[in-house]
């Protein structure tokens, strides 16, 4: 998969250092996937949620949530927001 931008993460890390490793953690696993559904997203996270045209992943042991546009056959990942849970909670996001 090709995620299109690195820059929210480490914005989001810059603010909240504990969310570093696991957010590369996840970039790495979405760099190295190739998931052409929902279907195979799910295979190697588990805890992904689809969220209207939108795709919620917990980070950090649920503490931190990830928000992400998918388009799977072009193989694109955009991440349209990293948010603490409580922010996520909030619904300013949609």
């Amino acid at each position: 998969m090709k995620l299109i931008s690195n820059k929210p993460l480490r914005e989001f890390a810059a603010v909240y250092p504990d969310a570093d490793v696991p957010l590369q953690a996840w970039r790495r696993l979405i760099e190295r996937g190739d998931f052409d559904s929902f279907a195979a997203l799910r295979a190697t996270f588990a805890s992904v949620d689809k969220v209207g045209p939108r795709f919620v992943f917990n980070i950090g042991g649920n503490k931190y949530r990830l928000v992400a546009a998918i388009a799977f056959q072009p193989r694109i990942v955009w991440v349209k927001a990293v948010l603490t849970h409580s922010d996520y909670d909030k619904g300013a996001w949609r």
